[in-house]
């Protein structure tokens, strides 16, 4: 009996997904492709200390959070984001706020983001369904990769009373009201990395007024 227990466990264990390394303290969710045209790539997701920050590093598309990372009220979210490769992929990465059970069916977030093509964007999650807040907009204050391949974006939301100011690079790029699917910002705070990309991100974190 013991030795049939054992084959079963063994059994698990291997069927276990092993496909992510992340800091003690955060979570991951993976946001797998659905598009034959726009396939994932091969490769384990890892989230690891890098100077003084954090570098994602993508195959597929993923959000990152702490548990404990909530905030409610007025405040502000920031980080700067930097591309560390231009793969020719117009993928986005940004900030990720106003979530709930990040890790359930109802997962549920806004994420303000911008791509290497110049353009920028802002979202709701809800479940599997996502609805464009703002459609993809292009931007001078989106800065696109260098002739490396790298280009850097600060990116800030700032959460009023009744209003949302998303800035790129001290940029503001739209204000939106509190309202419809723009009216839920209490929560969890992370970020968002699409596929193919590799994203180090510093100075992440928010502050109250």
């Amino acid at each position: 009996m013991r030795h049939r227990v054992g084959i079963v466990v063994l059994m698990l264990l291997a069927a276990a997904p092993m496909f992510a390394q992340v800091p003690k303290g955060w979570m991951y969710r993976v946001d797998r492709s659905t598009q034959a045209s726009d396939p994932d790539a091969p490769g384990d997701i890892k989230l690891i200390p890098a100077g003084s920050g954090l570098r994602a590093i993508d195959p597929q598309a993923a959000i990152y959070w702490k548990p404990a990372g909530k905030v409610t009220g007025s405040y502000t979210l920031k980080g700067t984001f930097t591309l560390l490769q231009n793969t020719g992929n117009v993928e986005y990465y940004g900030l990720m706020f106003g979530g709930s059970d990040l890790a359930g069916a109802g997962q549920n977030y806004l994420y303000f983001i911008v791509a290497p093509d110049g353009t920028w964007l802002i979202k709701r999650r809800t479940g599997d369904s996502t609805e464009s807040l703002s459609e993809k907009t292009p931007s001078n204050a989106v800065k696109q990769p260098d002739a490396s391949g790298r280009c850097t974006n600060r990116l800030e939301v700032r959460v009023g009373a009744g209003k949302i100011e998303f800035l790129v690079n001290g940029t503001l790029v739209d204000t939106l009201p509190k309202t419809g699917q723009a009216a839920k910002t209490d929560g969890i705070y992370g970020f968002r990395v699409n596929h193919h990309l590799k994203v180090q991100v510093n100075g992440f974190g928010v502050s109250k007024p």
